[in-house]
């Protein structure tokens, strides 16, 4: 009872402040409320029922789950990038180009800055009343694990018990003379006494320092300058690669995205932290990421203090040959060793594009490219043995714990924005609108054989068996598909009907979602 009176007062003040603000944009223009208010109007209409679907869905009007400033932030600026986009896709849609930018826009961007003035007003009362335990005990059951509680999960942090007399003085020198003795002894910890006579350690940014190094079959490379620094990341792992022996070490360190946004936040002052952190992010985290303004964002920032999250450095290291071994935060950082298995594969030169083409198992087992909304950091899909081997599947066959994914991406599987471009695989013959899903080829590997030469002989579909039976683990879902296609072989038609309109029960009434 209480949370739904809470959801409805939610609401209703969700409502008032797009109301305000769409009456302050439609005042701003000259010609006043005469004349904008009746042909902005179904606008206005449109963008309400699009912006509380979304709100909903996105958990921004539900109790508990905006719980701290860093949850508002999330939740609010998700929830309202993705309602204007919706809103801006259907006026493109059906050609509706007379509306006043300034108001569209100016809507959504007001509405967004005084729900976030109004949420930190109310967590700030929330905050200065007593929580009782089990409050408390909820919350914890509730939050998603941190960055540090994922890390502390994976094996071998820091399980070496080596001192510095163990390991050769130059090297022990080296790295204390760069980070000091407490850092020293938590990197010998992590890299016990692998140090040898073929031990290099850096403390640099440029790929020349790497290449001019003296031997050329190193057992450990350490570089304890931040990889964010480092302009040309994928050519300077490149060359580290080169310079180690087969299987030799690799040790770097990361400010991850999650830690910069910490230290951005505990810096300054509340509100004054999110002014500067809005800025940071659009600096940082979106104009590299769009071509028509990458080069505005090497002028301002010189290619130095980049934003890498820890998806993305695991990423990096796996493309370029390398294997995880462990992770561990020292200090601010975020310390990796890797060791030397491959060479590098090629790299991606679209690694940050809204649209992604993902290689999956198609009909007669031949790749296909798979379009899809990107919801996953960049170099995400290199990591996908090491996430399946740390964290294995949880409910529905999808990865426990999934680092890859972003706030951004989470939304946008929910409410199927991510799905869209698979339309083009569609139309391009590559899919059919209801059949088994397409895998990656290691998803794939973890079928049995039987079912696995099955599946090769149909086209993959757009909407997959599992939204009709919803199963629970990969077993069942193995078993989900082998009945669709037993019964797909004897009715193809009637069958593909039947599971397209269950499926689409279960999604509407039964919240059968994508993770």
């Amino acid at each position: 009872m209480e949370r739904s009176r809470f959801r409805i007062l939610t609401l209703i003040a969700d409502i008032v402040l797009l109301t305000i603000a769409f009456l302050v944009m439609v005042w701003s223009k000259p010609a006043s409320l005469r004349s904008y208010l009746p042909t902005h109007a179904p606008f206005f209409a449109g963008l309400v029922l699009i912006w509380i679907f979304v709100s909903l869905l996105n958990g921004k009007l539900h109790r508990g789950k905006v719980i701290n400033y860093s949850t508002l932030f999330n939740k609010v600026l998700t929830s309202n990038i993705i309602a204007i986009g919706i809103t801006a896709l259907l006026m493109y849609t059906i050609r509706e180009y007379f509306y006043s930018r300034t108001i569209v826009l100016g809507t959504a961007l007001l509405a967004t800055i005084l729900e976030l003035i109004t949420g930190a007003i109310y967590i700030a009362y929330k905050k200065a009343v007593i929580q009782e335990y089990e409050e408390y005990e909820k919350y914890k059951a509730y939050r998603k694990p941190s960055e540090y509680d994922l890390v502390k999960e994976t094996n071998g942090n820091g399980v070496h018990h080596t001192s510095a007399a163990e390991v050769n003085p130059g090297i022990v020198n080296a790295i204390e003379n760069e980070c000091g003795p407490e850092m020293t002894q938590a990197i010998l910890k992590m890299t016990g006494s692998k140090l040898t006579d073929h031990t290099s350690v850096l403390s640099t940014t440029t790929i020349f320092n790497i290449s001019s190094l003296t031997y050329d079959n190193y057992d450990y490379i350490i570089n304890l300058h931040k990889i964010n620094d480092i302009k040309r990341l994928d050519d300077f792992i490149d060359a580290v690669n080169k310079k180690l022996a087969f299987k030799g070490y690799f040790f770097c360190c990361v400010e991850t995205k999650d830690q910069r946004k910490k230290r951005i936040l505990r810096k300054f002052p509340p509100l004054i932290n999110y002014i500067y952190y809005t800025f940071d992010f659009i600096v940082k985290r979106i104009l590299p990421k769009l071509k028509w303004t990458r080069k505005l964002y090497f002028f301002l920032t010189r290619g130095e203090n980049a934003v890498i999250s820890r998806a993305e450095a695991l990423g990096r290291l796996s493309r370029a040959g390398f294997r995880i071994k462990q992770e561990s935060f020292i200090g601010n950082m975020l310390c990796i060793e890797a060791r030397k298995y491959n060479d590098p594969l090629p790299g991606n030169e679209n690694i940050y594009g809204p649209l992604i083409a993902l290689p999956r198992v198609g009909k007669n087992g031949k790749m296909i490219k798979v379009y899809k909304l990107r919801t996953m950091h960049p170099y995400s899909e290199y990591i996908q043995d090491y996430v399946y081997k740390l964290y294995d599947l949880q409910d529905g066959g999808k990865f426990k714990h999934d680092f890859r994914i972003t706030s951004w991406g989470a939304v946008c599987r929910k409410i199927w924005l991510d799905e869209l471009p698979m339309f083009i695989n569609f139309f391009r013959g590559d899919m059919k609108l209801f059949g088994v899903r397409p895998l990656s080829k290691h998803y794939f590997e973890l079928y049995k054989p039987e079912l696995q030469q099955r599946r090769i002989k149909y086209k993959p579909g757009l909407i997959p068996p599992f939204y009709a039976d919803m199963p629970s683990d990969l077993e069942a879902i193995q078993a989900s598909e082998l009945k669709y296609l037993d019964s797909y072989d004897r009715y193809p038609i009637g069958t593909d009907i039947r599971y397209f309109f269950k499926s689409m029960w279960n999604i509407a009434f039964h919240k059968a979602r994508s993770n």
